[in-house]
């Protein structure tokens, strides 16, 4: 059993070794492609959203007090607000769902 567990753990390593080294040592100039240049900046934003996202729908008590948090927070953020006044709307929308669903 330790001997699997030795194995997953050097997998696992020689995979993040290997996506980390093969792009440095494989593109040596600069990437004039306008397609891979733009893939390649929102990969940060798709895997927080990709990360984020689920956990939105399924950190409060129903789907649909997340729902309509996300929905007041895509809402303010769209209008200009900042980080604080959304996160504070968005748990007040939150307690007000909740407490109507009780």
């Amino acid at each position: 059993m330790l001997h699997n567990a030795y194995l997953y753990i050097f997998t696992m390593a020689a995979v993040t070794f290997l996506i980390r080294v093969l792009p440095l040592t494989l593109i040596r100039k600069p990437i004039r492609s306008r397609l891979v240049r733009s893939f390649l900046y929102y990969v940060p934003y798709v895997t927080l959203a990709v990360m984020t996202f689920p956990a939105i729908l399924s950190a409060t008590q129903s789907w649909i007090s997340g729902l309509v948090a996300l929905a007041v927070g895509l809402a303010l953020a769209w209008l200009g607000a900042g980080l604080f006044p959304v996160a504070l709307s968005c748990c007040g929308a939150v307690l007000l769902v909740e407490l109507f669903l009780r």
